[in-house]
């Protein structure tokens, strides 16, 4: 019986996703899954969900509730973690402390103040998951899905000898977008992806070989095509690629759409989040949750496109599957640095994951990554260090940031935020 182990499992609603999602494939309904978190109410609550689940479909898997991190861990074959150090307390600060220096970030939790904030709380915890798997469970793969996904996977693979990949939605959710965009069939759509978290490109975007970028292009001009995705198209007729993630997401990780409130309403409203929003939301989905627990709503049960439950069940049968993955770069990418993180096209089979050779990007494209990965490179390094110096000089190279700050400006807003995360800062690894 396989055991999988979901560190961060009060992420209700994700962790119900990745639930459903694995016990949908019949050879892997024989499992044990083990859902942690320190929170016991949220804990509870998809430990309900799960088992219900089991009951509903009559199941033969097996469902372990725990708030011991170590005990969830112990012989697992898989380890799945969806963790957020410090919860709505830690990240507000990470956006709203910025936005009073006129850094407006759209999320804040990949790149720019909020996510070097987020990724020097984070490191430290994700190195202590893998010094536990080391020792209880050390053949067993680590799946990340918590941001900041690079620099957690860049840490991860400096100082730490588990097998790790970072997984996110944000290529296959994309490729179906601008099929939408052109009217093309999903089914009939092949690409290759390459580049950096949230910030990969579309190198090849096709219909039996046939390029349809030039039918992209053409979409980008009619307004109501436009209006889906402004800043991601602006990217694409200024670098010629299209890139992953969402254009709210994007207009954060490059200089040119939030530096003022008429940018950011122009290309990727709102200008400055409101995090109570966020917290009615999320509340709104731990209610739905609840209902599907008292047997008021049904529990969605159809397979999603997350990468996680295809790569166990290729692993486990055989089935060689294709996926986007964020791994070390080993010369996959020619023109980024060794050793920083990279999202590729990986071939799955029971031997493992397998990343593919992407070359060199286009050196426009290879640039913009470029200007994150110096930014991920200082905040993992001062993770592991304390070296507060390598904290200012992420934020100051950060590009939206720069776009916007002075130097001692933005040194006097790292001091606000590190003082704000100070409750889960630790430094060392």
């Amino acid at each position: 019986m396989l055991k999988l182990a979901i560190i961060g499992a009060g992420s209700v609603v994700f962790a119900q996703r990745l639930t459903t999602d694995i016990l949908s494939w019949p050879e892997l309904q024989d499992s044990t899954i083990a859902l942690m978190d320190i929170n016991p109410e949220r804990l509870d609550l998809i430990g309900a969900l799960a088992n219900r689940l089991i009951v509903e479909q009559n199941l033969p898997a097996r469902i372990e509730t725990t708030t011991d991190r170590r005990a969830a861990l112990d012989g697992a074959d898989y380890v799945i973690v969806t963790i957020q150090v410090g919860g709505i307390a830690a990240v507000r600060p990470d956006v709203e402390i910025p936005h009073r220096y006129g850094v407006d970030q759209a999320v804040g939790d990949t790149l720019g103040p909020g996510g070097i904030m987020r990724g020097l709380r984070t490191i430290p915890v994700m190195l202590d998951i893998c010094r536990d798997m080391a020792e209880l469970c050390p053949s067993a793969l680590l799946i990340n899905y918590s941001n900041p996904m690079s620099m957690l996977c860049w840490a991860i693979a400096e100082s730490t000898p588990i097998r790790a990949i970072g997984l996110c939605h944000s290529v296959q959710g994309t490729s179906r977008q601008i099929s939408e965009y052109i009217g093309a069939s999903y089914e009939d759509v092949a690409y290759w992806v390459a580049g950096i978290n949230h910030q990969a490109w579309f190198l090849r975007f096709e219909d039996h070989g046939v390029d349809l970028y030039p039918r992209l292009r053409e979409a980008m001009q009619k307004p109501e095509i436009y209006a889906k995705d402004p800043v991601r198209f602006e990217l694409m007729r200024a670098f010629g690629y299209f890139p992953t993630e969402s254009s709210r997401h994007n207009s954060e990780y490059v200089p040119y759409f939030r530096r003022t409130r008429e940018l950011a309403e122009r290309y990727a409203p709102p200008w400055g989040r409101d995090y109570n929003l966020y917290v009615g939301r999320q509340e709104r989905y731990y209610d739905a949750v609840r209902r599907q627990v008292a047997g008021e709503e049904a529990i969605p049960t159809d397979r999603t496109h997350e990468y996680c439950s295809y790569i166990l069940h290729s692993i486990e049968t055989n089935t060689p599957f294709r996926i986007n993955a964020n791994v070390p770069n080993t010369g996959l990418i020619a023109n980024l640095p060794s050793g920083c993180c990279v999202e590729v096209p990986c071939l799955v089979d029971n031997t493992g994951i397998h990343p593919c050779h992407a070359g060199d990007l286009p050196p426009q494209c290879a640039a913009l990554n470029r200007a994150s990965v110096a930014v991920q490179e200082l905040t993992v390094r001062a993770a592991r260090t304390g070296d507060r110096d390598a904290i200012y000089r992420a934020v100051a190279l950060d590009p939206l940031t720069a776009s916007v700050l002075t130097l001692d400006e933005a040194r006097q807003m790292t001091d606000e935020l590190l003082a704000a995360s100070a409750p889960w800062l630790r430094f060392g690894g």
